[in-house]
């Protein structure tokens, strides 16, 4: 199976040669760690078979969150978390969209840029549901993921939002819901976010390099219900820990022409169930998936209001309020928190368990930034 790291280790040298003078420092990072990722020059695991004694040595991973091989399984612990917190109500589903005018200028300068998106959207939903139309409250439940790629690899930057359908009063003592097929008006919505996007560009000296009739056309805002909220968290679980494409859709990596390279993948249009295949020069490759790395120390995943870590509601006081605000039939079961653990490594010879035993050291020192 070809993967990421075998493109850029192929034609990451040649790419760096030529764009590495305007490359971003995480962009330069991220294609080091991916290169290396696996391949011994990051240290080495030294394992001891318990059963038959065979020592083992298991190349270090990376852990950079663009790598895809160092995303695998990840996603499954994050949901089971994120389930865990669901309140007992309707849940809403929503995408925050940006005009295909404006998406340069948020590539150029994406860490403000996905601050203000984030921030701007969240403010849009607390606003609305204030209004005694249709919430009554600004204090709601809700979790948002930063989404920057579409399924070809182009840059698409979106918010997705999962909110709880109502709000804690002001006062804190009682549940506000909201209507079950209805959460804040999307045209009002689509209204308020650009407008709020567009202060913030403003505070952030950026107006000016956004073509004048972006602020003229909807910024698209997307609402939908979707039950009991798993299914949109499943749906997000995903996105969280995806980097721009897995290996698994990459068909064939070959030399080209004067040995430019060439990369086929999968993608599966928007509207349609089947798969279609897309051959790009490596150079190209290179440049739709770095596109898509984030800044050092942003996070995509955000969790606002009742929802944050930090909330003064405690979750099973606010669910036994929801509860009873919607007289649903809701048992507290106390139970041992589970644990996730890494499934412990096994003998390739015996198949018994394997024991750490040390580490070799890096070939390399680290990625020097400098």
């Amino acid at each position: 199976m070809h993967s990421v790291s075998e493109v850029f280790q192929r034609y990451g040298e040649a790419y760096r040669h030529k764009f590495a003078a305007n490359m971003p420092a995480d962009q330069l990072k991220a294609m080091w760690c991916i290169e290396n990722c696996q391949t011994g020059k990051l240290g080495r695991a030294v394992y001891a078979c318990q059963d038959c004694g065979q020592s083992h040595s298991v190349p270090r991973s990376c852990g950079n969150r663009h790598c895809p091989t160092c995303q695998t399984g990840k996603a499954q612990l994050w949901l089971e978390k994120q389930l865990s917190k669901l309140l007992p109500c309707p849940y809403f589903f929503l995408c925050f969209t940006v005009p295909q005018q404006a998406r340069m200028i948020l590539r150029a300068h994406p860490k403000d840029c996905y601050e203000a998106l984030m921030e701007a959207a969240a403010q849009t939903l607390m606003t609305l549901a204030s209004n005694p139309r249709h919430v009554g409250s600004r204090r709601l439940s809700m979790t948002a993921v930063l989404h920057t790629w579409g399924r070809d690899l182009s840059y698409n930057p979106h918010v997705h939002f999962v909110v709880a359908g109502g709000a804690l009063s002001q006062d804190g003592k009682r549940w506000l819901p909201s209507r079950v097929d209805f959460l804040v008006p999307v045209r009002a919505a689509s209204e308020l976010y650009r407008a709020k996007v567009r202060q913030a560009m403003r505070q952030l000296g950026l107006l000016d390099e956004f073509p004048p009739d972006v602020w003229n056309q909807p910024w698209v805002v997307h609402c939908q219900a979707v039950g009991d909220g798993q299914a949109a968290m499943k749906y997000l679980a995903p996105y969280v820990f995806r980097v721009a494409i897995s290996n698994r859709r990459l068909r064939s990596v070959q030399d080209g022409d004067e040995g430019q390279g060439q990369v086929k993948y999968d993608y599966r249009p928007v509207g349609s169930n089947k798969y279609r295949s897309i051959s790009v020069s490596a150079e190209e490759f290179i440049r739709r998936f770095l596109q898509h790395v984030l800044p050092k120390g942003f996070r995509k995943v955000r969790h606002y209001g009742l929802a944050a870590a930090r909330s003064p509601m405690q979750a099973e006081l606010l669910k036994w309020l929801v509860t009873v605000t919607l007289q649903l039939v809701y048992t507290l079961t106390v139970a041992a928190p589970r644990t996730h653990q890494k499934p412990q490594p096994k003998c390739q010879s015996c198949g018994g368990h394997l024991r750490l035993q040390g580490f070799i050291p890096a070939e390399c020192c680290g990625y020097d930034t400098s």
